[in-house]
């Protein structure tokens, strides 16, 4: 069923960031698109979040389930950090936003939805600037917190999917610490 929902899913770019001259979707996008598909099949979306500290930084932990009845079909789990600081906004806009982010991205993974073209990811971020690389002591502390800092397994493997083959190696020990505090 929920490969039903991925195939018929069509959820376009609504909204368009003049600033950067780039069309994008939102969650909201996301999230209306889904729900006439969910209400033809009996299911329903359930979007939450959960508020995690690594160290020293917050992150908003985003989770998507789809259920039909009270039979989870599907669920994918998200991150986003909070910035320390971003001008123009308070601190409960600053968590809003860091919510809407880890959400959308939560929905893209339950629903298979390709975002590597969108212009707020990584991808194209890169083309159109070349920001300052991260030392790779920061980046290494950094997955060691939030590998340590799961609290279940499917959160661990969500964090798992996103390391790359050098990072899941280097970082092995950890996660086998972890699932089995976990277990």
């Amino acid at each position: 069923m929920l490969a039903q929902i991925q195939a018929e899913l069509k959820a376009p770019k609504g909204n368009f960031n003049s600033f950067g001259k780039y069309k994008y979707r939102s969650c909201e996008d996301i999230v209306e698109a889904v729900k006439p598909i969910l209400a033809d099949l009996d299911c329903h979306l359930i979007l939450s979040d959960d508020v995690v500290m690594v160290g020293d930084r917050i992150y908003i932990k985003a989770t998507a389930s789809i259920y039909k009845s009270s039979v989870m079909i599907g669920s994918a789990t998200a991150f986003a950090r909070e910035p320390l600081l971003k001008k123009g906004m308070d601190e409960s806009q600053i968590t809003g936003t860091a919510s809407s982010y880890a959400r959308k991205y939560a929905l893209n993974g339950l629903l298979a939805i390709d975002d590597t073209k969108d212009a707020d990811t990584d991808e194209d971020t890169a083309k159109r600037s070349t920001p300052e690389p991260k030392p790779a002591a920061k980046i290494e502390e950094s997955i060691k917190r939030a590998l340590h800092a799961c609290t279940n397994i499917d959160e661990l493997r969500a964090l798992w999917r996103t390391l790359s083959q050098e990072q899941r190696d280097a970082h092995i020990e950890i996660v086998n610490e972890v699932q089995e505090r976990l277990a």
